[in-house]
């Protein structure tokens, strides 16, 4: 039976490097893999952005409501209703990678779990697990929950300690108030801190 992983980490954990690594290694063997990220995360669009400067397309976005299951069902099946050819042949998929999982819906995260099972293809999915305020994102608390495999991918805050917590800037400052999805780009922008520094950041507070 294959499994749903669930690897997270704090921001510049190198999620998103991890991912592609693993879809180069696949491939490398001559293996099919699928790539997907929720439309929810409009950083690069319809690409997987690595910090590090690579990228590549998904093979399809998710959007909030729809069944992922089905929707990787058809994609697995070389369905494509905007192509000249509707359905090609096409290998079986080794492995299903999803970026930004914390984004999901939980019953979307419970189709990747029945992805691992019922369809017997692996997921790997990235994400992280708590947004700049210490709350779990509702995908990720759900990973959290099932996931047969949980693992940490580490980064350090600015004080050299292991960084566990995201803080989010708006231009220098940090901020505590605010929607729990803001993607980061040219006037919002994330910085990973340890315990000790984001309480200092936030006179001593963990819920603010």
């Amino acid at each position: 039976m294959a499994k749903l992983y669930f690897r997270y980490g704090a921001m510049n954990s190198g999620k998103s490097t991890g991912l592609l690594q693993v879809a180069f290694n696949y491939e490398e063997r001559g293996q099919r893999v699928l790539l997907a990220k929720p439309n929810l995360d409009t950083k690069g669009d319809s690409k997987i952005v690595s910090r590090l400067g690579m990228a590549r397309d998904v093979d399809f976005m998710i959007r909030p409501g729809e069944s992922v299951r089905e929707h990787f069902g058809r994609v697995a099946a070389g369905e494509d209703p905007d192509a000249l050819l509707e359905r090609v042949d096409v290998q079986p998929v080794a492995c299903l990678l999803v970026d930004e999982a914390q984004f999901l819906e939980p019953a979307q995260i419970d189709d990747l779990f029945r992805i691992a099972v019922m369809d017997n293809v692996p997921v790997l999915a990235y994400g992280i697990r708590t947004d700049f305020r210490t709350q779990a994102f509702p995908g990720a608390r759900r990973l959290l929950e099932i996931a047969h495999t949980l693992e940490e991918l580490k980064t350090i805050c600015r004080c050299g300690r292991k960084a566990v917590f995201n803080t989010r800037r708006v231009g220098g400052e940090i901020v505590f108030d605010g929607e729990q999805v803001a993607i980061d780009g040219e006037d919002v922008w994330y910085e990973s801190l340890c315990g000790t520094c984001y309480l200092e950041a936030s006179g001593g507070k963990l819920e603010v």
